[in-house]
């Protein structure tokens, strides 16, 4: 019994540093980009393989909209009042729901039409909000995830985020794809996944070769939409002028069956991102 003691004792430092050890950048496949208007202070973003749905934030300028095209005008949109300032997004059924930033206000609209059908409360900070088909999750800006009902919004569970030796704070726009929740990070070019059972980081990617070159600090990373049929991640960020469809290498990406870039057609080109495999994937 002594000799296992001592042996723990001798493998607990080991067993810590492999913990705090830093996660590598997971690499990516760049499949297709897709030009857009850069005038979109970009807070949410959906994609069902046909219309997307995105929330573009700040006072006195906030709305949500559905569009066929990125590009083009959008088939519906919203104007919030202008003391809303608009937040994350999620599809849960046939609603969106779509928070606010500090007005403590979930807006809750119907899928088909956006027409306005619910309002629900909440506190602190509303940032990003995604649904993994039974409940909502929602980000604050902290290192915690809270899971909630989609009938009331009350909080059912909080996951802390850790792991990769970092701590992971600034979670913002958020995005649950094959059992893992994407997130953003505020100010930051790097999206992470997050196991939504232990709140571990299992990957990161850099999403720095794809962001516009400019020095306004408002221009970062933001916005995750799934695309399914071609098994990738949208990506964008506030004030960008391209959404860009990326495959991670791994992180559920890699299912047998799965479509490769050279489905990317049309406005989708077939891209590569210089010095990354182009087998591989903020």
């Amino acid at each position: 019994m002594r000799i296992l003691k001592a042996l723990l004792l001798a493998l607990a430092p080991v067993a810590a540093l492999a913990a705090a050890a830093p996660l590598p950048e997971t690499p990516f496949e760049l499949l297709g980009e897709r030009s857009r208007p850069a005038d979109r202070f970009t807070q949410g973003l959906y994609f069902d393989g046909e219309r997307w749905w995105e929330s573009s934030g700040l006072y006195r300028r906030s709305w949500l909209a559905e569009y066929t095209d990125p590009g083009g005008n959008p088939l519906r949109r919203k104007w919030l009042a202008e003391n809303r300032f608009a937040e994350g997004l999620a599809v849960h059924g046939d609603k969106l729901y779509l928070l606010t930033y500090r007005a403590g206000e979930l807006q809750v609209y119907r899928r088909k039409d956006l027409a306005p059908v619910n309002k629900l409360g909440y506190s602190g900070e509303g940032w990003g909000l995604a649904s993994d088909g039974e409940q909502l999750i929602m980000s604050d800006g902290s290192d915690e995830l809270t899971f909630r009902n989609p009938d009331t919004f009350e909080v059912e569970r909080r996951l802390k985020v850790h792991g990769g030796g970092e701590e992971w704070t600034r979670l913002n726009e958020l995005e649950y794809v094959r059992g893992l929740i994407w997130a953003n990070i505020w100010q930051d070019s790097r999206i992470i996944a997050i196991d939504p059972a232990s709140g571990e980081v299992r990957g990161l990617v850099d999403l720095r070769s794809l962001a516009p070159e400019s020095r306004h600090p408002d221009v970062v990373a933001n916005g995750i939409a799934w695309d399914e049929k071609r098994n990738g991640l949208w990506v964008t960020g506030k004030y960008w002028p391209k959404l860009y469809l990326i495959r991670p290498q791994g992180l559920g990406f890699d299912a047998p069956g799965t479509r490769s870039s050279s489905s990317a057609s049309g406005a989708e080109l077939e891209l590569r991102v210089p010095g990354i495999s182009p087998d591989k994937h903020r």
